[in-house]
């Protein structure tokens, strides 16, 4: 288990200039926005305006906090996303417009190379000790707000907000529990896996 601290994360523009975006974790290490096998990343979405386009990428967004965001995918009628969204997955080639609901948002941006590389994102709220067990390939976990305890094999570790932790084994049993058991843990849970031919 790799512990990433939200501190420690590289910050970076937009690929299109308009904002500012946090890079958890990409493949391979050190990769540019124009060699990823695949990307984790936070974005503050100020304004209304285009997303980035990458071609022959695939993406999945959550809204992490704010009031929501409405997409305007492809010319299809626009999709709202607020915190109590399922994540959405669509293409990161096809022209993307957004508008905010009421005010700023932080989203979760995973992207993975189509055809090379397959991703999974949803969401997992922990209110009582929760127990799962990683798939095959890399398996990512963000703790959206609040505090929890990890137990990765047998690592332990403590995750607090926007704190991630990767885990490149299959099979590995995780325990989360939360540090205070008043408070509500929103999780966000990634799995990445090499493609299908």
């Amino acid at each position: 288990m790799r512990v990433i601290r939200a501190a420690d994360c590289r910050r970076m523009p937009w690929k299109n200039g308009g904002g500012e975006t946090t890079e958890i974790a990409v493949s391979p290490a050190g990769a540019g926005l124009e060699n990823f096998d695949w990307r984790v990343s936070m974005a503050r979405v100020e304004v209304d305006g285009p997303f980035s386009l990458f071609a022959g990428i695939d993406r999945t967004l959550a809204v992490l906090e704010g009031q929501g965001i409405a997409l305007e995918i492809d010319g299809r009628p626009p999709l709202t996303l607020t915190v109590d969204s399922a994540p959405l997955r669509f293409p990161a080639d096809v022209a993307t417009a957004a508008t905010l609901v009421d005010g700023p948002i932080t989203d979760l941006n995973l992207m993975s190379r189509r055809g090379r590389m397959a991703h999974a994102m949803a969401r997992l709220v922990v209110h009582e000790p929760v127990e799962l067990a990683t798939a095959k390939g890399t398996t990512l976990i963000l703790c959206q707000s609040g505090e929890v305890r990890i137990m990765a094999g047998r690592q332990a570790g403590r995750l607090g907000s926007f704190d991630a932790c990767v885990i490149e084994q299959s099979g590995v049993s995780i325990a989360l529990e939360a540090e205070t058991q008043a408070v509500v843990l929103k999780m966000s849970l990634i799995e990445i896996t090499p493609a299908t031919p």
